[in-house]
């Protein structure tokens, strides 16, 4: 059964950086892309960045683009968001997602599985 861990997450001064880490217990078996998503008090779910297990295709949020990076490392069974540049509106809790279609979606209705979240704040 797909179970989603993500750690990673806490305070980080604007302009600066930290990872965020996304273990699959089942491994990589029945999900094709994992995603992060992020959520604000009083908004839905939006998406941040996806990408292949086979890392053959990553997809970012126009906001994040050259300051995000997803990335996984198959043998660990991790997924990894690594947020640089940080500024005050990526403060937000952020979720893993796993989807089971191969072709990529941004809709958080897109992916099956989600792990419990881990807040990012960005504050000086």
């Amino acid at each position: 059964q797909v179970q989603l861990v993500e750690s990673g997450g806490g305070l980080v001064q604007p302009g600066g950086s930290l990872r965020l880490s996304c273990t699959n217990s089942a491994g990589t078996f029945g999900t094709s892309i994992m995603g992060w998503f992020r959520q604000v008090p009083g908004k839905g779910r939006e998406f941040v960045a996806a990408i292949k297990w086979s890392g053959a295709g990553t997809w970012y949020e126009d906001s994040v683009k050259g300051r995000f990076t997803i990335s996984t490392d198959n043998a660990m069974n991790t997924t990894y968001l690594q947020m640089t540049s940080v500024k005050p509106e990526d403060t937000a809790i952020y979720y893993c997602a796993a989807r089971t279609q191969p072709n990529p979606s941004t809709a958080e209705t897109g992916y099956r599985f989600w792990g419990q979240g881990t807040r990012v704040t960005v504050s000086s």
